[in-house]
């Protein structure tokens, strides 16, 4: 019989069981963010449940992204559950579809997958997220505070009590800022000074201003060594609220790495972002033959449910292995590509030693 017709069946039979999982996924997905939703409007009683909805379908796209690799896992699990309860493996076998040609074929549509998701999906749903944070962005407490990063530098909007302050700086050095400019503001938005310096200690709220002058509204101008002023900003919540980058397309990444750099960020968490996008489609890869290899090498007629638990706990600890990996990175402990394809190549090398005879089970 033709070999392209059993190939067929197994990319039919696996893609159907990964669009149930990721619905399940993303269904389960949809009931604790909208609890989570409905949590932060509950004080709002102009708030109806449509807008939660909204918000949580909006944020659906981006957590899926995330845990893809772990789909695949349980994907590939049911997968194999399918063809051994019908006996299909000795059916390949006898027409010349191996176990190893079984992964190879899987591990071509699964790498097709990947490439979709990080080109076509990531695209759609870190435009959603992006979205996302805008609508609600309206009803935090923070609305009223903007921070901005350009070719021209960071710019930030803050308002103390009832004066608005609009800060430039050129360069950001760990927790200075270097040459700063400060216009202050009334109520009324008529201008009160403007404050120069030639750099502002942002460890706390209360900002350390150097070698700095305050011209008035009337034009007077005040040197001043050292002035101490009060904003709601410091340098850990001014990195904080870049850091979303879920909410960013690949271009838009490497669009903020360029700004990040010109004014002297770290950009260690976006090379990170990226490199991890870059490298889905491998853990995909590496994900699924990991899973394969676990199917293949236990006797999961015993209990079909020992082996799903044993799955879910394996893609636990490959969690972490990740996770531990990108604290590493984001700490410069060692190199992004070390943090990112490291953990990658450790469970492909793994994969590679259960992988010799597995034509044999």
């Amino acid at each position: 019989m033709n070999t392209k017709i059993y190939v067929r069946y197994i990319y039919n039979v696996y893609t159907t069981r990964f669009i149930y999982i990721t619905l399940i996924f993303a269904s389960l997905i949809f009931v604790l963010n909208i609890l989570e939703e409905i949590k932060f409007f509950s004080d709002n009683e102009n708030i109806g449940i449509g807008y939660p909805i909204i918000l949580t379908l909006l944020a659906m796209p981006s957590i899926l992204f995330e845990i893809f690799p772990f789909i695949i896992l349980i994907t590939t699990q049911f997968f194999f559950i399918k063809i051994q309860n019908n006996n299909e493996i000795l059916i390949f076998k006898n027409n010349g579809i191996n176990n190893l040609k079984i992964i190879s074929h899987l591990s071509i549509l699964v790498l097709l997958f990947g490439l979709f998701i990080i080109s076509i999906f990531h695209f759609l749903s870190s435009g959603m997220k992006h979205t996302y944070l805008d609508l609600k962005n309206k009803y935090t407490k923070d609305n009223k505070y903007l921070a901005v990063i350009n070719e021209n530098g960071l710019w930030i909007k803050d308002k103390i009590n009832e004066e608005t302050l609009i800060i430039h700086s050129d360069e950001i050095d760990k927790n200075i800022l270097k040459n700063v400019v400060i216009t202050t503001y009334n109520s009324g938005l008529e201008n009160e000074n403007n404050i120069i310096a030639k750099e502002a200690i942002i460890t706390n709220q209360n900002w350390i201003l150097k070698d700095s002058f305050k011209i008035d509204s009337s034009g007077k101008r005040e040197s001043l060594e050292i002035l101490e002023i009060q904003t709601n900003f410091d340098y850990i919540k001014i990195n904080s609220l870049f850091s979303n980058l879920e909410s960013l397309s690949i271009f838009e990444l490497y669009k903020q790495k360029k700004d990040f750099v010109s004014v002297g960020l770290t950009i260690s968490e976006i090379d990170i972002y990226i490199n991890k996008i870059f490298s889905l489609p491998v853990s995909l890869v590496i994900f699924l033959i990991l899973s394969s290899i676990l199917m293949l090498n236990v006797d999961f007629k015993k209990s079909k449910t020992m082996v799903i638990i044993s799955g879910i706990l394996l893609s636990v600890i490959i969690y972490y292995i990740y996770y531990f990996f990108g604290l590493l990175g984001s700490n410069n402990k060692v190199p992004t590509l070390v943090a990112i394809w490291m953990p990658n190549l450790i469970i492909f090398l793994s994969c590679m030693i259960g992988i010799v005879n597995i034509n044999e089970k």
